[in-house]
């Protein structure tokens, strides 16, 4: 799983405890991947102008990654500013990471995150320095589509059930 952030900043306005880490990391090791899990890639083009997105991310070797393909409006905006966020709702947790998504382009790397992809039900496979599979979602655009791995620099946690709370935690990058 992602590496504990070095820093936590209690959030809460009613007086509730500091969200631990442990309750964010548990939340994203039962829904990440999950088709259920709704997840969305935030950027900004080299304008300024947002754009949001849904997509399909997983982690692997402590990082997250999501596909896009390369004409898409994330792909152009993350070639053209790499910072974005990336937000998801957990049963327990919603959770917002800021950041910056690189392309990834190692053969080990692509291997190992489509394995991550097919163990959760999604036939991809290493094509070159892309990947590849017989569908995807209608955002992705078509194959081949790009592989991004994210760096957290910062997250906001806001507990959706007892004990309530919001705290944000800080990464090294």
């Amino acid at each position: 799983m992602l590496a504990d952030p070095i820093s936590a900043q209690d959030l809460n306005i009613y007086g509730d405890a500091t969200l631990p880490w442990d309750r964010a990391r548990a939340a994203m090791a039962a829904g990440l991947g999950l088709p259920e899990t709704p997840a969305f890639l935030g950027t900004a083009g080299a304008a300024g102008h947002p754009s949001s997105a849904g997509i399909g991310c997983v982690e692997s070797a402590g990082w997250l990654y999501f596909t896009s393909g390369p004409g898409t409006r994330k792909s152009r905006n993350l070639a053209a500013n790499p910072f974005c966020t990336l937000s998801f709702r957990f049963p327990d947790v919603d959770l917002v990471f800021s950041g910056a998504a690189q392309r990834a382009v190692d053969p080990d790397e692509l291997d190992r995150v489509t394995g991550v992809y097919r163990a959760g039900g999604w036939p991809a496979e290493r094509s070159g320095d892309a990947v590849t599979a017989p569908y995807s979602a209608q955002s992705a655009g078509p194959a081949p589509w790009q592989l991004f791995r994210f760096t957290p620099h910062a997250a906001v946690g806001v507990a959706l059930t007892e004990p309530h709370g919001a705290t944000r935690w800080h990464f090294a990058h």
